[in-house]
């Protein structure tokens, strides 16, 4: 008798363990460290989780903290899609914006990776977009104004134009004299160095043809008119080369992108009416 209750004992294990490897308890790192209703974390999944955690933070979670997170993080999940949240047009939408970053990451993310930019790049680069420095004066166009209120701004810039481009007197005066940017105003109109990154393109490009003490405008952006004198134009061994590089970098990952969506776009039909957004 005494024998048969081991017996019954021990298959009463096996027959318990069983159970748990089909729950994932008993394959190595199959082990469920939590389970939230139906969702189990495995040891796999929390150990993976955990140290791409740890290589990106500085000051990482211990794993109880972290297991914590993971179980609000699933709770969190599981709450919103019972509220029915993936509903949600806002949801939605950035929804379908992961998924266009992971299309983006999945089919060219190894070619943006294996991206070079070499010092003969920069240079020639550096060459069509070199750093640029001016002051200017401001005639101020206010957001959503008029036509006769652009029509008079437009007049007084050229007004403005005409007397400091005779003028005598330094730029710097004229400056706080008609200037409407009270930023650079107290600078004598300096805007410092500039790059085709960071202007207004019809403000870099007219100053991109000019010398240093040149003076031309109005220049029209959407700040107002600008009359521009510029007044340093820096040598390429003297640049900022880490924004150089970047600008490199960046025009060629964009080759990439043009590339990619210019065939793909040729497998869909496309139909476009720019005249309603002009």
């Amino acid at each position: 008798m005494k024998n048969f209750d081991t017996f019954r004992f021990f298959l009463g294990l096996t027959f318990v363990f069983g159970i748990v490897s089909q729950n994932a308890f008993a394959q190595k790192g199959k082990e469920a460290v939590a389970v939230i209703n139906k969702k189990t974390i495995t040891l796999d999944e929390f150990n993976r989780k955990y140290n791409d955690v740890k290589k990106m933070a500085s000051n990482p979670p211990n794993k109880s903290e972290f297991l914590d997170d993971l179980i609000r993080y699933e709770v969190g999940l599981q709450e919103a899609e019972k509220k029915k949240l993936q509903n949600d047009p806002i949801v939605q939408e950035r929804m379908e914006q992961e998924l266009y970053k992971a299309l983006l990451e999945k089919e060219l993310g190894d070619r943006v990776q294996k991206i070079k930019v070499s010092e003969n790049e920069m240079a020639a680069y550096y060459k069509k977009n070199p750093e640029i420095r001016t002051s200017h004066i401001l005639i101020e166009l206010k957001p959503g104004a008029t036509l006769e209120q652009k029509a008079e701004a437009k007049k007084r810039a050229n007004e403005i134009a005409s007397e400091v481009k005779k003028s005598k007197r330094p730029f710097e005066e004229l400056v706080k004299l008609y200037s409407d940017d009270p930023l650079s105003k107290q600078a004598g109109g300096d805007v410092g160095w500039q790059t085709r990154l960071s202007l207004v393109p019809s403000y870099y490009e007219t100053v991109l043809r000019m010398k240093v003490g040149d003076i031309a405008g109005p220049i029209e952006t959407a700040f107002g008119f600008h009359i521009v004198k510029v007044t340093g134009r820096r040598a390429y061994e003297n640049a900022n080369k880490r924004q150089l590089r970047i600008a490199v970098f960046d025009e060629k990952r964009k080759e990439i992108f043009d590339d990619y969506f210019d065939k793909l776009k040729k497998g869909y039909k496309i139909q476009v009416n720019k005249r309603l957004i002009d």
